[in-house]
């Protein structure tokens, strides 16, 4: 008999070690089924993994049946045949299947006679249960038991190990979808980020998120999740989305934070993580921030040495303390750079909090915010991976000779009209645009991309393409489509023109056979009444 042992463990061993090792956690306890379904001479053969939120084991490969996987079945522990076989972490057999030993009616009505079932374990902790059946009555010996037990071992350790390496990929995938793909283009600001996962190849639950509001309010946030792996990405993606839905509803960031606090309470009990939301007014003159337990950002100016900002750090997300958030206000001069980070980036085995931070502050500069990303991470990672995720963003207010031309280009749709006037105000502003310029050129540009928009597309739509430029004293703004304009419908309509002719210096439309650009002359300064 110990040949034959022998000779069935080389099978599987053989099958777990090489054949499988590009299946999935599914596909490899299929092919495993089989074999055990071949080495045993059973007719049924079947795994249920243990889904440990629920405490229920749930079918996820069987062979022979075929319909316990595609019904969904789950047990709880302690119920039935493989609830009870967890539940012991022993082999239990079952030589007479009837309604009172076994709850799935699945093996009754499909006519298995005996059962035999054992416990899959990972280090001495039940994840699942792996049984076998036979369509005519059989006493399953001691050496049955013995093999099935030695192969549930065996398909636990590969199954664990392979669900493993799916959920750290899952959760790489994960949160790499949930941070910015490219951080928007803010008119005033300067963006850059860097995120590296920690050495051991997994992710935690950092991430950082920069989005404008409809009230023309930016955005940023960076938070940390306690925590590692899938669940964490799973928890962050749930706080990123909660955020930023929250925010729209309006507040200062203490209040917005506070709304998620209250969801995550009540919703994800278990879950705990540090977050700091900072929130720039339109101007981008004065920036709003609260810290849930979350590391302060370094603010650096012109000529000025390197501070951590004195943000009160209120209790993390997730922790029952019943106070009240708090606020902090302060002035960003043009030139002025904030550095953000998540603790992975200061923290050090062997190093003091404090030493870390210390020795950030000494790097960040008020400079070009990719130039001071790669110094700080090259002086404080390095070559060596880091113990802990990092997560770092670099935000700096442009000087009003700095900024660029804008240059949009969104769908001709009616909600693209108000994303458009959001960044034209924010462009005349960091330049320096008077506030009687700023009004007329956003009449003017608004009639050109509203007229792009209602008039240029039938149904299958285009794009409205938006270039704002400095000519000194003036602004130039050029609106381009590629449709045809039709007629306007309506006795009250039409007037756009009018408007835009009277809220600039000078106006140009062009109509050709690949489109309309509008043209938009105003001076920056204010201009006496004409």
């Amino acid at each position: 008999m110990s040949g034959l042992v022998d000779f069935r463990l080389r099978g599987i061993e053989s099958v777990t070690d090489t054949a499988l090792a590009h299946l999935d956690v599914e596909d490899l306890l299929v092919e495993l089924l089989d074999r055990v379904r071949e080495l045993l001479q059973v007719d049924t053969a079947t795994v249920l993994l243990l889904d440990s939120s629920s405490q229920q084991l749930v079918a996820t490969a069987d062979r022979g049946i075929d319909a316990a996987v595609r019904q969904g079945f789950r047990i709880p522990v302690g119920k039935g045949f493989a609830g009870r076989v967890a539940a012991e972490k022993q082999p239990v057999i079952i030589e007479a299947v009837d309604h009172t030993n076994v709850l799935n009616t699945i093996f009754r009505d499909r006519g298995v006679c005996s059962l035999l079932g054992v416990p899959l374990l990972s280090r001495g902790t039940v994840i699942g249960v792996l049984h076998v059946g036979t369509l005519v009555p059989r006493r399953f010996t001691d050496e049955d038991v013995r093999l099935l037990q030695i192969v549930a071992d065996r398909v636990g350790f590969a199954t664990e190990s392979r669900r493993a390496e799916v959920e750290r990929a899952a959760a790489v995938v994960l949160q790499r979808s949930l941070l910015p793909a490219r951080l928007p283009v803010v008119p005033g600001l300067e963006l850059a980020a860097r995120y590296v996962p920690a050495e051991n190849g997994g992710v935690s639950g950092d991430w950082y998120d920069v989005f404008a509001l409809p009230s023309g309010w930016l955005c940023i946030v960076i938070g940390d999740v306690v925590g590692r792996g899938l669940g964490a990405a799973e928890v962050m993606g749930r706080l990123r989305s909660a955020l930023r839905a929250y925010a729209l509803l309006g507040g200062d960031p203490a209040e917005v934070l506070g709304r998620v606090d209250q969801q995550v309470q009540h919703f994800d009990p278990e879950t705990m993580a540090t977050v700091l939301l900072a929130m720039f007014e339109p101007s981008l003159e004065r920036l709003h921030l609260s810290s849930a337990g979350h590391p302060p950002p370094v603010l650096a100016l012109p000529n000025h040495p390197p501070t951590l900002l004195d943000v009160p750090s209120d209790h993390p997300v997730g922790v029952p303390r019943g106070l009240r958030r708090r606020a902090t206000t302060i002035t960003v001069p043009p030139g002025g750079l904030l550095c953000f980070y998540t603790d992975g980036l200061v923290e050090r085995r062997g190093t003091s909090l404090d030493a870390g931070l210390a020795r950030l502050c000494e790097l960040v500069v008020a400079g070009p915010v990719e130039s001071v990303c790669a110094e700080v991470m090259a002086q404080l990672v390095g070559a060596d991976p880091p113990d802990d995720d990092v997560a770092m963003l670099a935000v700096r207010r442009q000087d009003s000779g700095e900024i660029g031309p804008l240059d949009l280009v969104v769908p001709a749709l009616p909600w693209s009209l108000r994303d458009i006037r959001v960044a034209v105000r924010r462009w005349l502003s960091a330049v320096g645009a008077a506030p009687r310029s700023i009004a007329d050129l956003l009449v003017a540009v608004g009639e050109a991309c509203t007229n792009a928009v209602e008039h240029a597309y039938g149904p299958s739509g285009g794009t409205v393409k938006v270039h704002m430029e400095l000519q000194l004293p003036d602004v130039i703004a050029t609106v381009a489509d590629t449709g045809r304009w039709r007629p306007p419908r309506g006795e009250d309509r039409g007037r756009g023109t009018l408007f835009m002719r009277n809220c600039s210096d000078d106006l140009r439309i062009d109509h050709g056979p690949t489109g309309t650009t509008v043209v938009i002359r105003r001076r920056l300064a204010e201009q006496a009444p004409r």
